[in-house]
């Protein structure tokens, strides 16, 4: 998977932003009022969403190929932007320390979704929100084709066969769930960290 990003970062600007800037755009709206509060990025990539990200945040933004960081640090301009190199599936971070955790097209990407998922749930504070902009099945979807050809787009991209209903969600409630591109296979996630106690 490193090889083949590292492989794809001087196309991926080209392949991947037009047809989802929109959408992009669109989830990284849902942020509001960002003022005095800490941001993570998980799984930057080259950057893309940089350019719409609202001020007053400090936004840190990690990933696991150094070719992509580079191409994200021509982007960081006036931003409080801080790039590391490092593993969504094992952040360096500690407990409840984001506001706001941003995984963009990168459930599907990484070998274990959960375990990005519960990563960013870890670092998540309470009440916290998580955005996400991806691809899932929708439970009980055939599918077939998305099916088959997954185990092998996911030695070189993406996974085509993630269903996020059947990732373990702890103290994560669905705000708001909405398609995005592709007929729904794209979906624009909100999710807020409650605990046990809200309920």
């Amino acid at each position: 998977m490193q090889k083949s990003y590292r492989i794809l970062a001087p196309f991926y600007n080209g392949v991947v932003d037009i047809p989802t800037r929109a959408a992009r755009q669109r989830s990284l709206s849902q942020l509001g009022d960002v003022h005095g509060m800490k941001i993570l990025l998980c799984g930057v990539g080259t950057g893309l969403d940089i350019p719409y990200l609202p001020t007053g945040a400090s936004y840190t933004g990690i990933d696991f190929i150094p070719q992509m960081l580079k191409r994200a640090k021509r982007r960081v301009t006036t931003q409080d932007i801080t790039l590391h190199l490092g593993d969504v599936m094992q952040l360096p971070y500690p407990d409840q320390c984001f506001d706001v955790v941003i995984m963009h097209l990168i459930l599907t990407v990484v070998p274990f979704p959960q375990r990005a998922l519960d990563e960013a749930n870890r670092v998540l504070t309470s009440h916290g929100e998580l955005l996400i902009f991806d691809k899932f099945l929708k439970p009980g979807q055939f599918a077939p084709v998305r099916r088959l050809v997954s185990p092998l787009t996911a030695q070189f991209a993406t996974q085509t066969n993630v269903v996020f209903e059947e990732l373990s969600q702890p103290g994560l409630t669905v705000v708001s769930d909405t398609p995005a591109l592709a007929l729904g296979w794209f979906r624009l996630m909100l999710l807020r960290k409650e605990n046990a106690f809200d309920k």
